[in-house]
């Protein structure tokens, strides 16, 4: 059976033919392209970075940034409070000059700004002075549950053989009351700072650690992890490139949040009687005095005062803690 063909089609055949036909004798197609080594690395290079797209989505969230804004500028100002124009001393008792007696539970006014104590100090002055020991304490706690946290809990997760030595410690010290070793530390040894910071760290680490090894356990075995091993690479650098940029989020997370707590902890330390001496100004002593002082209408500025910037401190932790730990979450970096 014939089979017919459109005269236009066998025209297209030809043309094919002919053009293919002059490409096979074209040396220049079967020639070498040019490659360029350099060229090659600038284009398969990503300009990604952890860091900076983190910042970025923190930068979004204008709640977060406001009272980041607001915390710098109030540890900012604890320091600079002392070198103002007419400020006081808040461990300088206040008196008047005509009596001699000293300026007890001032209201304020336009020289005492937030009037004054039961025994004649600058409420203002105290205020931030106490600020500044609160501030210290809980950053230093928050940095020490840190690092030991971390450290344990990266050896506890990853590390088998360790596994068994680290839960002991953890069942041990996590069944011991936090508050009986507060009070327990702060009666045995001398009032103060250390002391305080010292409290709170021999059990504080504990959260951080468990938290962090249940972390790790979750991707330890994942196959880049496994691909490493088998590569020779050391177990340090597994940690530092493999395991810890996937908790920076949580970590970050808690530590926002101990800062706070630390805080908590030693107003609490300080309202049984165990804190810092009542010499030592700090967020904890100023609630105390100020309670007791709670029934006296004319007096509660001074429970209110401290009250209030304990409450911006805690909140402004709490909330950039959770913007920066959404921000940096992996899963949101895709």
């Amino acid at each position: 059976m014939a089979i017919l063909k459109h005269p236009k089609l066998e025209e297209l055949e030809q043309h094919c033919c002919e053009a293919l036909q002059e490409d096979l004798n074209d040396p220049s197609m079967f020639a070498y392209a040019d490659f360029d080594e350099t060229a090659v690395e600038r284009t398969g290079a990503s300009n990604y970075s952890y860091w900076r797209s983190t910042l970025n989505a923190f930068s979004k969230n204008k709640v977060a940034m406001f009272l980041l804004c607001l915390m710098l500028a109030v540890v900012l100002f604890t320091f600079i409070q002392p070198l103002l124009p007419a400020q006081f001393d808040p461990f300088d008792v206040n008196n008047d000059p005509a009596t001699g007696l000293p300026i007890k539970n001032l209201q304020p006014n336009s020289v005492h700004w937030l009037g004054t104590n039961s025994i004649g100090q600058d409420l203002w002055a105290r205020i931030w002075s106490g600020t500044r020991t609160s501030l210290f304490i809980g950053i230093a706690v928050a940095m020490i549950e840190a690092l030991v946290g971390i450290l344990v809990g990266v050896l506890w997760g990853y590390v088998r053989k360790l596994d068994f030595f680290f839960t002991e410690i953890y069942n041990v010290l996590d069944n011991i009351p936090s508050t009986i070793v507060l009070i327990l530390i702060s009666f045995i040894l001398k009032p103060g700072v250390s002391t305080i910071i010292l409290a709170m760290s021999i059990t504080g680490w504990i959260g951080m650690a468990r938290f962090v090894r249940n972390q790790v356990l979750i991707i330890r075995d994942r196959d880049y992890n496994v691909a490493s091993r088998c590569l020779g690479t050391n177990t340090w650098r597994i940690i530092m490139k493999n395991l810890l940029p996937y908790l920076v989020s949580v970590i970050m997370l808690r530590m926002a949040l101990s800062i706070p707590g630390a805080i908590g902890s030693e107003v609490f330390i300080t309202y049984i009687g165990l804190g810092l001496p009542a010499t030592t100004p700090s967020l904890g002593n100023l609630i105390n005095e100020g309670r007791t002082l709670m029934m006296s209408p004319n007096l509660r500025y001074q429970l209110i005062y401290p009250t209030i910037l304990l409450s911006i401190v805690t909140i402004s932790f709490y909330m950039i803690g959770n913007a920066f730990s959404d921000a940096a979450d992996p899963k949101n970096h895709i």
